[in-house]
C-alpha cells in the first residue's frame, strides 16, 4: 500500500488543516485506490506565533485630522498618506474624478479660451525644463510632463475644476507618477513626504496656482472618501491583520533560521511508514520536503510532488537550506514532480536547475494570484497528474 504523506504551506493553522488534509485525501483517493494518506501537519508545533502576545505591534492610533477622520490623529498629514498611495496606483485618479464630474462638452462662445488651453501652455513650458523641477525626486518628470498633456482626462477635467484646483490636480498628478516610477523599479531611495510635497508645491505654481505654502495636500474629497475610510479600518483593525497574516511571512523566517525541528519530525514520521512512500507539498511544505530528503536519504521515498513550491527559486538564489547553486541534486533524492500555476506568483519552476531530475506540470486554476497560490487542492487535473505517478 502507497503511503502518501501531504505536508501543508505557510500559514495553515488547524481548524483549516484537517479540512485542507481531508479535501486532498478525498481528491487522491477517488482517482487511486489503496492510498494510506498521511497528514503531516507542523503548523501547531513549529510554526510562527506572537510569543509575548504581540508585544511587538505599536500602539493603535487614530488616522489623521482631515474632515473624515474624526478624533486626534498622529499628525496633520497622515490622512495624505492613503491618498497618495490611490495615486501612486492610478496617478491620474483625482483627473478621473473631475472629469466624470464634468458636464456635457459644449460649444464656446467666439474668443473664449478652453478651461484647459492654459494648462497646456504651461505643461508645454514645464517639459522645456525635462526632470530639472522634480530633480529629487529622481527621473521620470519630463516624461510624465508629455504624458499629462496628451492625456483625454485632462480637457473634462479642466472643465470641472478652477484654474488653481486644476494646477494642483495636476502637479500631484506629475509627481505621482514620477513616485511610482521608483516604486516600479524597485529603486533604493524613495523621497520622504516632505520633499514630494515641496515638489507639488513647486510643479502646482509653475501651473499656474496662486501661492498657498510649501506643503499641499491632497484635498480632493472623493478620492478622501475612497482611501482614508479604508486606512482608518486597517490602522483600527492592525492586531487582528497582523495575527492573521503573521503565520505565513513567520512560518517561512522561522523555518529558514530555525528549521531542523520540522524536518526532524518529518524524518521521523517517514521512518515509521512501510515503503513506497510518495511526499506532496505545498508551498512552504514544498521547501521542508526538498531540504529534508537532500539532507537525509530516505529510501522509502520513491516520489516528491511540489505543488505551488519556491524551493526552486531558494535553489537558484542562494537561500535554500540544503543546497547552494551550483550544487547538483544528490543522487537519492527520488523523482520530482513539480506543478505550478503560471498565475500563482509563489509557483517556481526546477526543471531548468536540476535537468532530468524535475518535471514542470503546468496546471491551471483560472484563479487570479493570490486565490492561485491555494486553488491547488481543489483543481482535479492536480490530481490526475499526482495519481499518474504514485508508485
Amino acid at each position: 500500500m502507497t503511503a502518501v504523506v501531504f505536508i501543508h504551506g505557510t500559514g495553515v493553522r488547524e481548524p483549516g488543516f484537517s479540512a485542507l488534509a481531508g479535501r486532498f485525501a478525498a481528491g487522491v483517493s477517488a482517482l487511486r485506490g489503496g492510498l494510506r494518506v498521511v497528514p503531516y501537519y507542523w503548523g501547531g508545533a513549529h510554526g510562527a506565533a506572537l510569543a509575548a502576545g504581540g508585544a511587538s505591534l505599536p500602539p493603535a492610533t487614530g488616522t489623521g485630522r482631515g474632515p473624515l477622520a474624526p478624533g486626534p490623529g498622529p499628525g496633520p498629514g497622515d490622512d495624505d498618506t492613503a491618498d497618495w498611495a490611490v495615486l501612486y496606483a492610478d496617478p491620474y485618479a483625482e483627473l478621473a474624478l473631475a472629469a466624470a464630474g464634468s458636464a456635457p462638452a459644449e460649444e464656446l462662445p467666439p474668443g473664449s479660451v478652453p478651461p484647459d488651453l492654459r494648462v497646456r501652455a504651461r505643461l508645454a513650458d514645464l517639459l522645456a525644463e525635462g526632470d530639472g523641477p522634480a530633480a529629487e525626486l529622481g527621473p521620470g518628470l519630463a516624461r510624465a510632463v508629455a504624458d499629462l498633456a496628451a492625456h483625454p482626462l485632462l480637457a473634462p477635467a479642466a472643465a470641472s475644476l478652477a484654474p488653481d484646483d486644476l494646477a494642483e490636480v495636476a502637479a500631484r498628478c506629475l509627481t505621482a507618477q514620477v513616485v511610482a516610477g521608483l516604486l516600479d523599479t524597485d529603486a533604493p531611495l524613495v523621497p520622504v513626504g516632505v520633499t514630494r510635497d515641496a515638489v507639488v508645491g513647486r510643479l502646482a505654481a509653475v501651473l499656474g496656482a496662486s501661492a498657498r505654502g510649501a506643503e499641499r495636500g491632497v484635498r480632493s474629497l472623493a478620492l478622501r472618501v475612497a482611501s482614508s475610510a479604508a486606512s482608518r479600518a486597517v490602522v483600527r483593525r492592525r492586531r487582528a491583520l497582523t495575527e492573521a497574516a503573521h503565520p505565513a511571512a513567520g512560518d517561512v523566517l522561522r523555518y529558514l533560521s530555525r528549521g531542523e525541528a520540522v524536518r526532524a519530525g518529518l524524518r521521523a514520521l517517514i521512518a515509521g511508514l512501510e515503503p513506497p512512500v510518495a511526499i506532496v507539498a505545498h508551498s512552504l511544505g514544498g521547501i521542508i520536503a526538498l531540504d529534508t530528503l537532500v539532507l537525509t536519504p530516505l529510501p522509502q521515498v520513491r516520489l516528491l510532488v511540489t505543488a505551488g513550491s519556491q524551493a526552486p527559486f531558494l535553489y537558484e538564489s542562494g537561500s535554500l537550506p540544503s543546497l547552494e547553486h551550483p550544487a547538483p541534486l544528490p543522487a537519492h533524492v527520488p523523482d520530482w514532480l513539480n506543478l505550478y500555476d503560471p498565475r500563482d506568483l509563489l509557483s517556481y519552476l526546477g526543471a531548468g536547475l536540476f535537468p532530468g531530475r524535475v518535471t514542470d506540470i503546468a496546471v491551471d486554476s483560472r484563479q487570479p494570484f493570490p486565490a492561485a497560490h491555494s486553488a491547488y487542492w481543489t483543481n482535479s487535473e492536480v490530481y490526475r497528474h499526482i495519481g499518474e505517478r504514485l508508485p
